[in-house]
């Protein structure tokens, strides 16, 4: 009986929306860098269980672990904020220049995270530069690659392709982080987050923050990418691409069809959809 309906959900979304847009920089900050920094850590795992498996699909299940930590702990992940944020515009609990506050800080913070964990896992994985071959160095750079050197090759088809697959992943991602508020139980909010943040994964769409990982680690281990390459082959497009698909398919969808209307309004609407 935990279960909480979509009009109450959308609800206590906004509010959560609301509170985050009014927190201050540095807290913002801070659950920024926490969550890149527990990102990459499910990143990495979910690497580890498809080298050491080989299957992909066995990382991908595990992956949500990390994503799970974050909600829970009610961190700062930019990606999720996309929905989040806008919702809490749509109910008047926030405005747009805390909005943008709120995703500047966010995406820094998520940035730093990603960074110094990545640093940290170089350090690892190399044995501080002594091993420069294995399966998982190997991984890292071969998907690294993957995200950026093959949609360059492409060119402008690549940049569309790089475009969609953000729109995809961030559809799934925001919706994991609506799935949170379906429950008032942590085993229901577990089990809810994980389908779809398991479903972008396993799929390897493209997703900002698990980009600021994957790209500057595979960069210290040795992968042929540039800044440029990691940048505007990647990082800008996906962020848009997450940007809007996180703020319209699921933000302004689920505002759209859980609103109170009044009865002048649902006349109105019955009139039209009849002729």
């Amino acid at each position: 009986m935990d279960y909480v309906k979509p009009k109450e959900l959308v609800q206590s979304i906004a509010a959560a929306g609301g509170e985050k847009a009014q927190l201050s920089a540095g807290n913002i900050l801070v659950k920024g860098a926490l969550s890149g920094a527990f990102l990459g850590y499910a990143t990495t795992l979910a690497y580890t269980a498809a080298t050491q498996t080989g299957l992909d699909i066995v990382g991908a299940a595990i992956f949500p672990a990390g994503f799970i930590l974050i909600l829970l702990l009610n961190l700062e992940l930019v990606t999720g904020s996309f929905a989040m944020l806008p919702i809490a515009k749509l109910r008047g609990k926030t405005t747009i220049p805390l909005m943008a506050r709120n995703f500047s800080w966010a995406f820094l913070g998520n940035l730093i995270g990603s960074l110094f964990y990545a640093f940290l896992y170089t350090i690892f994985i190399t044995k501080l530069g002594h091993v420069t071959d294995s399966l998982i160095i190997d991984k890292i750079i071969a998907v690294a690659e993957s995200k950026t050197l093959e949609y360059k090759t492409l060119g402008r088809d690549g940049m569309v392709v790089l475009f969609v697959k953000a729109l995809l992943c961030n559809w799934m991602v925001t919706l994991g982080a609506v799935m949170a508020f379906t429950s008032k139980a942590t085993v229901g909010k577990i089990a809810a987050m994980w389908i779809p943040v398991f479903i972008f994964f396993a799929q390897g769409f493209e997703h900002a923050v698990i980009n600021m990982f994957v790209i500057p680690a595979a960069m210290m281990l040795g992968a042929d990418i540039n800044m440029g390459d990691w940048w505007l082959w990647n990082q800008i497009p996906v962020t848009i691409g997450n940007f809007l698909s996180g703020c319209i398919l699921t933000g302004i969808a689920l505002h759209f069809v859980t609103k109170e209307q009044n009865p002048v309004q649902e006349a109105s609407q019955w009139k039209k959809t009849a002729s």
